[in-house]
């Protein structure tokens, strides 16, 4: 009625922005997912002030990870896998080169400790 052969169909007004409202909400809840123990240590050293340095080779390719604490020691638990599998979570990320940070999908994930003190 009234919608010609190829158009699609139209809803009523309000419905699209309910169902667009409804979506936008099941973004917004963060389900706790299960990580690692070590992930959690990463994560929880990085919501703590740390950071993550990588160092690259000719090829673009990582050479060296470093996890830098707040106070500046290294964490010698960080491996290629860990760091792809929090990458892949969207728990760490860097912007314009800087070195990787806690993202606030990250702060979600990683459960409070009971001896952070």
């Amino acid at each position: 009625m009234g919608q010609k052969k190829n158009e699609a169909p139209t809803l009523a007004p309000n419905a699209g922005s309910f169902f667009y409202a409804l979506f936008r909400r099941q973004d917004r809840i963060n389900i706790q997912m299960d990580i690692s123990r070590t992930e959690q240590r990463i994560l929880h050293l990085l919501a703590q002030g740390g950071r993550i340095e990588i160092t690259r080779d000719e090829k673009k390719r990582i050479e060296k990870l470093q996890l830098y604490t707040r106070e500046g020691w290294v964490f010698s638990g960080l491996d290629l896998i860990t760091f792809r599998k929090l990458k892949q979570k969207k728990a760490i990320k860097s912007s314009s080169g800087k070195p990787y940070r806690i993202t606030e999908r990250g702060l979600v994930l990683v459960r409070a400790e009971q001896n952070n003190r």
